[in-house]
Formats: structure tokens, C-alpha cells, sequence
């Protein structure tokens, strides 16, 4: 297993070592000691799991406290564009985002720490997107804002009257009136 923090402080892929062979491949997702071994030292409660068509577009979402929750995220089948955008205050990179494409065909994962908002647009149909959380959900504690603020201009490679979004994601604010609680 290979962890590489990204530019963002706390970000993290995370590639598995893959072992093939005729019957298919096996690999580890999830391992407390490599991870406590790399300084990541968080308890995952619970596994939560998505079935998307493309061009869904889920988020951009957080948890506040005491409901904060950081993500460890992958796909199991099909394709996404994975965002994660810190909002940490006072940290230097308030603001910045970082993209992975994340696959079944890749199997990677990306880590993403209390503190930052979260979504992805499904590039493929019949996407499964599966995250580890270590807090539980809140609908009290929930904040966002719009997948397609202007002032972020993040590329999702969806055109945005494309878009599939929930009702409740379509009402957001954007980042500009955004308050951080983190």
C-alpha cells in the first residue's frame, strides 16, 4: 500500500498493492496498522455506498462538529471525478481543491480529513462509490455549497446543463457566502 500525500496538507491517495491472477486480483482496501504506520491514526465507523448514473454530480458536502467526519473514499465499479476543497481556517490553502479520477480499474483512494467539503461527478454509468466515515452523519451539522461556483471554476468534465443534481445540492450557497465552521 502506497500513501502520498497530495499539495494539500492531509490529503491523501492512497494506492493498494494489487495481486492478479487468473481467478482475478485481491488487494487490501483498508489496513489500521499501515495507515497508524503513515501517521494516519483515525477510526472509521461506519462504510457508506452510492449507485450513480454519469453525469451525477454529488456534493459539495461537510459534516460540522461535533459531527465532523473525515472520508476515505473509492470506487468499485465504473468512474468519478473526486473534489475535495479545503476550508480549514487559517490554513494556507483555504480555498484550494484538489481532483483525483478515481476507478474500478484503478482502485485508488483518496483520504480526505475533517475540514474539507467533498463531492464527485460520476463518469460512468451504473458507478459505485463506496466511503469509510469516522463520525456519524448529522443532518443538523450538514453544510455545502454549489458544485458549479464560479469562483472555484472546477472542471468536473460534465457540461453543467448536463448535470444530475439533488434538489437539496441545487440550493447550496456559494463559496463566497460560505462560513467556515472547521
Amino acid at each position: 500500500m502506497k500513501i502520498t500525500e497530495t499539495s494539500i496538507e492531509g490529503l491523501m491517495i492512497i494506492e493498494p498493492q494489487i495481486f492478479k491472477d487468473g481467478r482475478g486480483y485481491f488487494f487490501e482496501s483498508y489496513s489500521k496498522t499501515k495507515f497508524a504506520a503513515a501517521g494516519i491514526n483515525i477510526e472509521f465507523v461506519q462504510d457508506n455506498q452510492s449507485l450513480s448514473q454519469k453525469k451525477a454530480v454529488r456534493g459539495l458536502h461537510a459534516q460540522a462538529a461535533p459531527h465532523a467526519q473525515a472520508k476515505l473514499v473509492r470506487v468499485i465499479r465504473g468512474r468519478v471525478l473526486d473534489v475535495a476543497i479545503d476550508v480549514r481556517k487559517g490554513s494556507p490553502t483555504y480555498g484550494k481543491y484538489e481532483t483525483i479520477e478515481l476507478s474500478g480499474d484503478n482502485q485508488l483512494q483518496f483520504l480526505i480529513p475533517e475540514g474539507f467539503l467533498h463531492g464527485f461527478a460520476t463518469l460512468e454509468d451504473d458507478t459505485i462509490f463506496t466511503y469509510k466515515v469516522n463520525n456519524y452523519y448529522s443532518k443538523e451539522c450538514e453544510v455545502g455549497i454549489k458544485w458549479n461556483d464560479p469562483t472555484l471554476a472546477i472542471n468536473w468534465g460534465i457540461a453543467q446543463p448536463d448535470a444530475i443534481i439533488s434538489p437539496k445540492d441545487a440550493v447550496l450557497p456559494e463559496f463566497s457566502e460560505f462560513v467556515s465552521p472547521f
